[in-house]
């Protein structure tokens, strides 16, 4: 006796499971007509289906949908890894909740997770030196690598930079960043 083909019984499986929640056009998406669709309503045409040998149906692979989900995964790597990184830099919870969308209390789970003390209070303000040093070394970066400044990605970017080649809590540079670009000051 031949086997069923495991095609054929995963597409009725879904076809069963969405006919049941009232999804008739995922049916129709999948290839379903009206009479195909009334033969599900009869379990011994169902058991023909399931039961067959030779497959009736077909797979297609959507490669552009496929590498997008590929991709999705270092996406989300990225993600934590920038996260991490910006927490181990001094990034306020404002920041980190803004640029991705965390709650406080996921926030403060990564600072926990990352052996982070808690903060409390406010960074301290740049003293002048701290100031003039980091508006030549932004402005500088800035020209380098031709960076657009209404651009929050390359400048969360920079800023990240500037917070680790200058050892500043990168809230502190942020603040001073977004301050000399609403100035104008560029």
């Amino acid at each position: 006796m031949s086997t069923p083909h495991p095609l054929n019984q995963a597409v009725i499986a879904q076809a069963l499971h969405d006919l049941r929640n009232g999804q008739l056009r995922r049916c129709k998406a999948m290839g379903f007509g009206d009479a195909e669709l009334e033969a599900l309503k009869h379990p011994e045409l169902v058991s023909v289906l399931l039961n067959a040998s030779v497959s009736w149906c077909s797979v297609t692979v959507n490669r552009e949908v496929l590498q997008r989900l590929l991709k999705q995964v270092g996406d989300v790597e990225q993600e934590i890894a920038t996260v991490d990184r910006m927490l181990r830099l001094g990034a306020s919870t404002e920041m980190v909740s803004r640029f991705y969308g965390l709650t406080h209390q996921e926030i403060a789970l990564r600072r926990d997770i990352l052996g982070l003390p808690k903060r409390k209070g406010s960074y301290p303000v740049l003293d002048e030196g701290q100031d003039v040093a980091l508006w030549e070394h932004w402005k500088t970066l800035v020209a380098q690598h031709h960076l657009v400044l209404d651009d929050d990605s390359a400048m969360l970017t920079l800023c990240m930079d500037l917070a680790e080649a200058m050892s500043l809590p990168m809230s502190v540079i942020w603040a001073a960043i977004r301050n000399w670009i609403d100035q104008g000051l560029v």
